[in-house]
């Protein structure tokens, strides 16, 4: 018999006038592009730390695009198009074993593949979030 991971919690989802922001926690690495891009909208300290209302559409989809690890994503609800993937895709390996890479993505996780635009994987196999990085192996210090 063949043990299935566990179903994985749903990412929050910030609706606003013309964008819904997406955010996967268990794929954040604290990175604070949000928090820097855009601090209206991303503020840690207040609840909902989201509030896509607070700033134009067209710059909280600027500032998501920055998230390296994809834990922040949008959908837009104006009519505009949802993000566009690099091309061509991009991947850089850090000296901490982690995998940034950016393009047109399917990733394939225990809970099934995945289209993505942004993703920062696991290179060091350690991973509490396969195939993600979750800096609990040697990339720990990575920041």
């Amino acid at each position: 018999m063949t043990s299935q991971p566990p179903p994985r919690p749903a990412a929050k989802s910030y609706d606003g006038e013309g964008i819904v922001v997406g955010f996967d926690a268990h794929r954040c690495l604290h990175a604070a592009e949000c928090v820097r891009g855009l601090p209206t909208v991303f503020d840690v300290d207040r609840r909902p730390w989201v509030q896509p209302d607070n700033a134009p559409a067209d710059e909280v989809a600027e500032v998501i695009h920055r998230c390296p690890s994809g834990a922040l994503q949008y959908h837009r609800t104006d009519g505009m198009p949802d993000e566009v993937p690099d091309v061509p895709t991009h991947v850089s390996l850090h000296a901490d074993g982690v995998l940034h890479v950016r393009g047109d993505l399917d990733v394939a996780t225990p809970y099934g593949p995945r289209h993505e635009t942004r993703v920062m994987l696991c290179g060091c196999g350690a991973t509490a979030n396969t195939p993600y990085c979750d800096h609990s192996g040697r990339c720990a210090g990575h920041g």
